[in-house]
């Protein structure tokens, strides 16, 4: 009667063990509840708010980037295509060269051979009708007075596509330095002008945020191949570019306690 009893208990309720593991359980659940409480009366949360400023900066580009490429089309063979492509676009690296233009700063960007086809009606299929070759290098033009000399001297050499003219600057840190500068101090302005108005009180700032702004890169395009007697052959006449100025712009927010 006994061993029925005691098997009873064991197979009908929780074991001595069992209760001790729960009553473990349920105080580490109660200590860890107390313990998030106490932390928030101890470091209760606090509100904050955030205020941007903008900054720009203004200043004439230092550097010009420049696209030259030469196209020769429907040559009869890819050899011959290659060669007469080749030979074109030596010259006009040559006289960039001799224009002051460092290795450094002469880039291709791209190089294309590719078949071209006519499609022939009779036969009712595409037949090959030759060979192109077009080949372009970039140039970072330093001296900005040269880009005019640039463009006549190459296209009079044999390139005949030009484009994508762009106006950087090369050093922006210090224009950034103003910028941010500017920026900071009209995001200060906009949180006095907000807590004189709603009557909020700021505490002490405890982050800063900085969106860096691109220096927008305005371009020209010029298509020489389409314009007669440029690139063809002919002296070509120094076009006037015109450089403007470059806009440098930095985003700064700065994050406020509220007491």
């Amino acid at each position: 009667m006994e061993n029925q009893m005691e098997s009873s208990c064991c197979h009908g309720g929780f074991r001595p063990k069992h209760w001790l593991l729960l009553i473990i359980a349920l105080g580490a659940i109660a200590l860890g509840v107390l313990s998030i409480i106490r932390e928030r009366i101890v470091n209760p949360p606090q509100y904050q708010v955030t205020f941007t400023g903008h900054g720009r900066v203004f200043a004439k580009p230092d550097i010009a980037q420049a696209t030259l490429g030469v196209r020769t089309d429907r040559r009869p063979t890819a050899v011959l295509a290659v060669t007469e492509n080749t030979e074109k676009m030596n010259q006009v690296i040559a006289k960039v060269k001799e224009l002051g233009i460092e290795d450094k700063d002469i880039k291709t960007t791209s190089y294309n051979l590719s078949p071209e086809y006519d499609y022939n009606q009779g036969q009712g299929r595409s037949i090959l009708a030759g060979y192109s070759v077009y080949q372009e290098v970039t140039l970072k033009i330093r001296n900005l007075d040269d880009i005019g000399k640039v463009i006549e001297a190459t296209t009079t050499a044999g390139a005949n596509q030009v484009g994508n003219i762009a106006f950087t600057i090369d050093d922006t840190d210090e224009l950034k330095k103003q910028a941010r500068a500017e920026a900071i101090a009209k995001a200060k302005v906009r949180a006095e002008e907000v807590t004189q108005a709603t009557g909020i009180r700021l505490g002490k700032l405890v982050n800063v945020y900085e969106n860096d702004g691109s220096v927008p890169l305005p371009y020209y395009d010029y298509s020489y191949a389409k314009m007669e007697g440029l690139g063809m052959g002919g002296a070509s006449p120094a076009p006037a570019i015109q450089t403007g100025e470059n806009e440098v712009t930095l985003d700064v927010t700065l994050v406020y306690e509220v007491k």
